[in-house]
């Protein structure tokens, strides 16, 4: 069975249906704060997906993410460089994309500097927006989003998710580099640019969004599900799915 670990922290609230989504999709979950894996001899070595959930962490003081983003770059950064050298997977949803971010692990580099190279701040609307939007899926390095629909609604919910690159070469980089795995489409809820809603590293192997895909794995959990056809496996489940059977091909 793979292992996957949802990391909490103060402030963490998406953690539990994480742990139901990953379970789905055929994993293992194990919930662990912070602290004990900072304490454990054995640090993430045990397992093969490391998810960072959606919340508020620390109460989204100095900004969204920020305060566990330095906690990992401080005193998880070998154990993280490690893990992902190893290509095991790194998710990172809603709040975990900003710490995904904020840490430098994306959209991140060959070398795993840990250089911050974008962000993600204050929605156009200057407020907290709680709703469902379309998305669109693109060619990108993350293979393992393959069996994704082209298109299909997430729900959102984030004061700070506006992706905003270093400059305008650097987002061109990204882009022609297929780093880009969602976009919001049609519509751009937050103001980002490009709408660009997520996005991986070179190796597709980290990977962070806005939308959450753990809050979509069954299809009564759609708002309009009563008018909808019969869809088969949600958007989400086929995420979480894929996430195990990548995980699963690693040797």
């Amino acid at each position: 069975m793979i292992k996957a670990l949802v990391l909490r922290t103060a402030g963490t609230n998406c953690d539990q249906e994480t742990l139901h989504a990953l379970k789905l999709g055929g994993a293992e979950p194990h919930l662990r704060h912070l602290r004990e894996i900072l304490s454990d001899g054995s640090g993430l070595s045990k397992y093969r997906i490391l998810v960072i959930p959606g919340g508020f962490s620390y109460g989204d003081d100095v900004a969204a993410g920020k305060i566990l983003a330095n906690e990992l770059r401080l005193k998880l950064k070998a154990e993280l460089a490690k893990f992902v050298d190893a290509k095991r997977l790194v998710i990172g949803v809603c709040n975990g994309f900003q710490v995904l971010v904020k840490a430098g692990l994306l959209p991140g580099d060959a070398e795993l500097s840990f250089d911050q190279t974008a962000t993600l701040t204050q929605n156009d609307s200057g407020r907290f927006q709680c709703e469902w939007v379309p998305v669109k899926k693109e060619k990108s390095r993350a293979g393992w989003l393959s069996a994704l629909p082209l298109a299909f609604d997430l729900p959102i919910a984030h004061g700070e998710g506006k992706f905003i690159s270093k400059n305008q070469e650097f987002l061109k980089h990204l882009e022609k580099n297929r780093q880009v795995i969602l976009r919001y489409s049609p519509g751009n809820p937050n103001g980002s640019t490009r709408s660009i809603a997520g996005i991986c590293n070179e190796s597709g192997n980290v990977v962070g969004l806005m939308p959450h895909p753990e809050r979509y794995v069954t299809s009564f959990q759609h708002p309009a599900w009563t008018s909808m056809k019969a869809v088969g496996s949600t958007a989400g489940y086929l995420f979480w799915q894929g996430a195990v059977k990548y995980a699963r091909s690693l040797s």
